[in-house]
């Protein structure tokens, strides 16, 4: 006994470092790998809370929300082989999402190594393109100095998910190591010359635009984008799925990008002098698959703000580039006055009357309409609710048709992963008990992580699940019917009464048939003292706000696709 007295095993050492980082929740589905672990975590329950979930999918979800709600790093533990590959969709969302993450997988005992043992990964080589580091801890004695490079990974520079591969007998080990200290954050600045080459640029500009996104952000950034912005009287825009790095009410909002933008604030981009980007990294689904701005050389004047080098002229050469995180940059940039008049008001003032127009909402077909239901949520939710989606056309009515007020009210997934809302709700509900939480889901994407309903029974997260019912995959059948109209495969679904299911979780579900039905319906979820589901039965011909199926399906034929 006397050589132990001081040693600790490696999963004691692995949850102490938790601990000293800051932990205070972690997401799981158990596994006969990281025992461990599981046993460690029995001791410091008092410190960290451990969220046990249905699916390794749904768990690194919650992780990945967690990491987007709060900024820390979202933990997530997982099994080897099978857990990790479910595990995969929350990393790859974290990724592209420039969330901060961890994922811990369990793996097979170092003797066992090459062999395939059973569930056998090279996590290095799986997880590689898809994570900013992977590191397999084959000492326990490492456990300290590995997981605090794995934190400071995953929050400095462009924030990320890093996987940590774990040997079981490694987690057995007894060792006796000290504790690193906890991580810090390093930020990087704009300089001084910067800032005045960019204070020029904005002297020259008659038709300038700022674009907000990415990961990194905080209340305090928040606030402070608010300062410059009308410091200067700059019309802000979010990239895809951030609109809640910028007040939507406020007079110099100008709307968001993706699939749901304003066809007038996709040409305002174009007709502008000066592109102002801060944190978002210009991809695919903000600038309308790259036909927005010219590639490699813009037509603007384009100052690109962005934490991690590789990214900056990466896609467009940018006339300014300012390798500066989110804070670094508009710390100093909210002091920052204009060297002389403002000559752009009115290009903002028309920028948020643009905004204004396109919320309102289209009539679509049959008997419930999306439109009125979301002018009803922006009267109803207060400014602090927090909407979560997934992927799939439904998710145009939150995008489109709700205002955010207030920094992170909104969790999307940029990669366009279906699944996310409901796990996504659950962990903010659990990070946010005050809060009002709704989840957004199609049919297709609630049976994706429909299970975790479970998890919100187990736990007491009351958050109200809206699933818009269609019976389809319907961004596939959209674009199924404008390529090969009138042939429909693979597309059609046949789904289950899901508010009797959400009932069977012994909670509370209903169903919405008509518009009238769902104020009642809602404020009945809101007092039901449980985890809620309304499921509305759309119209299959409400294939999009803009065009219904058959008028797809019309244009596709008229144009002999």
């Amino acid at each position: 006994m006397g050589e132990t007295r001081n040693t600790r095993t490696g999963g004691q050492i692995l949850v102490d470092a938790l601990r000293v980082h800051g932990v205070d929740r972690a997401f799981c589905v158990p596994g006969e790998s990281y025992l461990a672990v599981l046993d460690a975590l029995h001791d410091a329950a008092d410190a960290i809370e451990l969220i046990v979930c249905r699916q390794e999918g749904g768990a690194a979800y919650m992780a990945e929300a967690y990491g987007k709600l709060t900024g820390t790093p979202g933990i997530c533990f997982v099994t080897r082989g099978p857990g990790a590959t479910n595990a995969s969709i929350g990393v790859h969302t974290a990724f592209q999402d420039s969330t901060p993450m961890i994922l811990f997988v369990g793996q097979v005992a170092r003797d066992q190594v090459e062999r395939e043992a059973f569930q056998e990964i090279d996590y290095r080589r799986m997880f590689g393109p898809m994570a900013k580091w992977v590191v397999e801890i084959d000492d326990a004695a490492r456990l300290p100095e590995l997981i605090s490079q794995a934190f400071h990974r995953a929050v400095n520079g462009r924030p990320g998910p890093v996987v940590v591969a774990l040997p079981e007998d490694m987690l057995t080990d007894r060792v006796a190591v000290a504790d690193a200290p906890a991580y810090v954050r390093a930020d990087a600045y704009a300089g001084a010359p910067q800032l005045a080459a960019l204070q020029a640029l904005l002297a020259d500009a008659r038709r300038p635009m700022v674009i907000a996104g990415g990961g990194g952000w905080s209340a305090a950034t928040v606030a402070a984008l608010q300062t410059f912005s009308e410091a200067f009287c700059l019309p802000v825009a979010a990239s895809f799925r951030c609109q809640d790095l910028f007040d939507n009410t406020h007079p110099h909002y100008a709307g968001d990008f993706g699939p749901a933008a304003s066809p007038k604030l996709i040409q305002r981009v174009k007709d502008s002098d000066l592109l102002i980007t801060i944190g978002a990294r210009l991809g695919e689904m903000t600038t309308g698959a790259y036909t927005m701005i010219d590639i490699p050389v813009p037509r603007q004047k384009l100052v690109h703000i962005y934490p991690s080098g590789e990214e900056l002229g990466r896609v467009y050469h940018p006339t300014l580039p300012i390798q500066a995180t989110v804070r670094g940059f508009l710390t100093p940039a909210a002091a920052l006055t204009p060297l002389g008049g403002i000559a752009w008001r009115a290009w903002t003032a028309a920028a948020h009357a643009d905004y204004r127009d396109h919320l309102q909402h289209p009539l679509i077909p049959g008997a419930v309409q999306m439109g009125e239901i979301m002018a009803w949520l922006r009267d109803h939710l207060p400014p602090d609710a927090i909407l979560t989606n997934g992927a799939g056309n439904y998710t145009a009515w939150p995008q489109r048709f709700y205002q955010y007020r207030r920094f992170r009210t909104q969790l999307g997934p940029t990669n366009g992963s279906m699944g996310y809302g409901v796990p996504a709700a659950i962990s903010a509900k659990l990070a946010h008990r005050d809060r009002t939480v709704v989840a957004f889901a199609g049919d297709g994407c609630f049976l994706m992580t429909g299970q975790e309903l479970a998890t919100a029974a187990q736990y007491d997260a009351r958050v109200i699940v809206l699933v818009v019912n269609n019976g389809m995959y319907g961004t596939i059948r959209m674009h199924q019917e404008r390529t090969y109209p009138a042939r429909v495969s693979g597309t059609g679904l046949t789904n289950p009464d899901f508010a009797a299911l959400a009932r069977a979780y012994g909670l509370h579900g209903e169903t919405v048939t008509e518009t009238a039905a769902f104020a009642a319906a809602f404020e009945r979820c809101e007092r039901a003292g449980t985890a809620a589901l309304i499921e509305l039965r759309i119209d299959p011909e409400a294939l999009t706000p803009k065009l219904s199926l058959s008028q797809i399906r019309a244009q596709a034929q008229a144009r002999g696709a």
